[in-house]
């Protein structure tokens, strides 16, 4: 195919969506791979000394044209797929799985970066160089460039497997998702539920040509449910149906999945030299050992498990008082807390959302970005989508230069994953001279409008927005020389700080009367709600910090020592959550089978990195607090120092110059309420 035909393969600014068709992908992918290969050997090929400039420099400038490609591929496989990019991402998947293999394993490539990382003394380079050259050398180094060629090909064959292992388990989850659905014909079953959900299902029979209503599993469908609707049996159905995806013993099981990915990471690390994939995974991160990360999250189990304990029992005496329950089920959790929750403080989501209009919220993050770092957001029409829904931005600074182009994506549909996330189009660089500005995304699956309402968020909703906004000022504020250590290219450990300190600013009066405004009546939030808001904030935060915990010790389970003794999924997975286990296990259920996380997305052996942050977060949220919500000083420190240097040097290098110290771990009990204030 040629460039006339596949826009893919010409030169583009924003991605082309509506020029691009599915079957535009793979030949693109594999022509770029080629021509990638083609930079790789021109460094290999020169005959000049390996220097800085003609192997580091050179190596970290090829192969723009595929990251940018992929990044396309993948982001639609994920936010709008289908039984064509499926079939492509199984064939692709390998592809680049061989390639990155084939450049890391290319002896000539290893030996011209080795020679100019054993001479980085005599060399005066700065500190993003430096960073870069070790980035570089490592990624060698870790990744087999020592193995002899037998284990070399063994390695070759591992990633490969692995590489479409883990595009199964995401499409099975998915699957799972999508043809699960629960159908209700008596208005006697929607009791408890409110107008919007019932709105929304009602949407979604008609959409599928049915009577009455349809609930799904996909989050604002399934999570309003689970929360309000007053038939227990129900409640148990559908929690049954979630908490067995890719748990049924059919052609959408995963368990075989699960035991062969985590198999195949263990052998993969032993090749490499070590112990296990946590091993492997944690020497670049901030924690460096599994036995930090378990102490880690042994230390916070030790201050959580005791409060966690009390609510549950609280919680349960709540339920049986109220309904006479006498056992509390996992159907029951978000049902009894938040009823509970309106008890304590006359607080409920169905009140909250009438202030939280998409639009507004919207509004009010940007808001929030001007006020702190300058920045302006535009909606334009004239940038490609991939689907109506999306929004297209173009972000200035004070002086009206571009910062980057910001893609929003908010509403669920068949073909999107459940869940929220950031992606990268384009990174930012500095190239030839020019500083190349960044195009950046966030996915989210946030309840649709209806023919009676706008798109009306939940307070958690609210959080999640400004968590990927988070991520995205990363990205946007990008002020690096190479794209490969800008923006989110840093520790895994380190990437969530941005965005949960972001989320600090949606409890605080001063950032919700900016946004949180009536639909109707456009009256601001009453003090008495915001009041309620910041007392709730902590509510029940012991069994929330145990559950992310259990999420994390899961994690570290899988992935910290040898599994190949592992025969059952189930039975592995209830030992490791013995330690933070409340409610009764449930037979027919698995976490395991569908834990996106770790077993497709990034986070193996990654997973406690969410309450890693959180400690930085809390700590760095503290700074704002003692200076002004809106410290412009403050805000600059956290731009010069956090959010413009991406991985060009240690994180923790960058955090005490940004807060004069470490983190303080008191900082995030204190928040929690699991430790009381001196």
């Amino acid at each position: 195919m040629t460039n006339t035909t596949n826009p893919l393969l010409s030169p583009f600014n924003t991605a082309p969506f509506s020029n691009i068709k599915d079957e535009h992908f793979l030949p693109a992918i594999k022509q770029l791979i080629a021509d990638t290969k083609e930079e790789i050997n021109a460094i290999t090929e020169n005959e000049e000394a390996p220097s800085f400039e003609n192997t580091i420099e050179a190596l970290e400038q090829t192969g723009e044209q595929l990251n940018r490609v992929t990044a396309i591929f993948f982001n639609l496989n994920s936010a709008e797929t289908n039984e064509t990019i499926q079939k492509i991402a199984q064939e692709v998947s390998p592809l680049l799985s061989d390639f990155n293999n084939d450049l890391l394993l290319n002896e000539e490539l290893f030996k011209r970066v080795k020679k100019v990382y054993d001479n980085r003394k005599s060399l005066s380079l700065s500190p993003e160089q430096k960073t870069l050259l070790d980035k570089q050398y490592k990624g060698f180094a870790r990744n087999g460039a020592n193995l002899s060629e037998e284990k070399k090909e063994t390695l070759r064959k591992i990633d490969q497997e692995l590489s479409k292992l883990k595009l199964t388990f995401g499409e099975n989850v998915l699957a799972e998702t999508n043809r699960y659905e629960l159908h209700l014909t008596d208005e006697k079953d929607l009791s408890g539920l409110p107008d919007g959900a019932i709105e929304e299902a009602a949407t979604t029979a008609k959409e599928k040509g049915k009577d009455g209503w349809v609930f799904t599993l996909a989050y604002p469908s399934y999570i309003p449910f689970m929360t309000y609707a007053d038939n227990r049996e129900l409640r148990k159905t559908l929690a049954l149906a979630f908490g067995s995806k890719g748990f049924h013993g059919d052609e959408l099981d995963n368990q075989e999945n699960v035991l062969r990915i985590a198999n195949l990471r263990h052998q993969r690390a032993n090749l490499l030299g070590y112990d296990s994939h946590a091993h492997f995974v944690l020497e670049e991160r901030m924690a460096e050992t599994p036995e930090k990360v378990h102490d880690f999250l042994n230390e916070l189990l030790e201050k959580a498990k005791p409060a966690a304990q009390k609510e549950f029992d609280e919680l349960e005496a709540f339920a049986k008082e109220t309904d006479g329950i006498d056992q509390l089920q996992k159907w029951d959790g978000a049902y009894y807390s938040e009823k509970l929750k309106q008890k304590l403080f006359d607080l409920d989501d169905e009140k909250l959302k009438p202030y939280f209009e998409l639009k507004n919220v919207i509004d009010g993050v940007f808001t929030v970005a001007n006020k702190l770092y300058g920045l302006s957001f535009e909606e334009v029409q004239d940038i490609d989508k991939y689907h109506p829904d999306v929004k297209t931005y173009r972000v200035t600074d004070t002086k009206g230069e571009l910062v980057a182009i910001f893609y929003a994506d908010f509403h669920p549909r068949a073909g999107k994953r459940n869940g929220a996330w950031m992606t990268v189009y384009r990174q930012q660089q500095i190239k030839n001279g020019e500083n190349e500005r960044p195009h950046i995304s966030i996915v989210c699956n946030f309840t649709k409008p209806t023919a009676s309402k706008p798109s009306l968020l939940t307070f958690n909703e609210v959080t999640t927005l400004f968590h990927e906004f988070g991520h995205a000022l990363h990205g946007m504020l990008a002020n690096t020389t190479y794209s490969g250590l800008s923006g989110t290219n840093v520790y895994w450990d380190f990437v969530e700080l941005p965005s949960q300190v972001l989320e600090n600013w949606c409890y605080e009066k001063e950032t919700l009367e900016l946004f949180a405004k009536h639909y109707k009546t456009g009256e601001t939030i009453p003090m008495e709600y915001i009041t309620k808001i910041k007392e709730s904030a902590t509510f029940l935060e012991g069994m929330k910090t145990l559950r992310q915990l259990s999420f994390g010790l899961l994690d570290m389970a899988w992935h910290g020592s040898d599994p190949s003794g592992i025969e059952n999924v189930k039975g592995f997975e209830v030992k490791a959550f013995g330690s933070t286990k409340l409610y009764p296990d449930v037979p027919t259920n698995c976490m395991s089978t569908s834990f996106s996380h770790i077993f497709q997305g990034g986070y193996s052996a990654g997973y406690y990195s969410y309450k890693w942050a959180e400690v930085l977060d809390a700590d760095a949220f503290s700074y704002f607090q003692e200076e002004g919500l809106f410290n412009k000083e403050v805000a600059q420190k956290f731009y010069t120092h956090i959010l413009s240097q991406g991985g060009t040097e240690d994180p923790m290098e960058l955090y005490v110059r940004f807060r004069g110290r470490k983190p303080d771990p008191e900082a995030l009990l204190k928040r929690a309420g699991l430790l009381q204030n001196s």
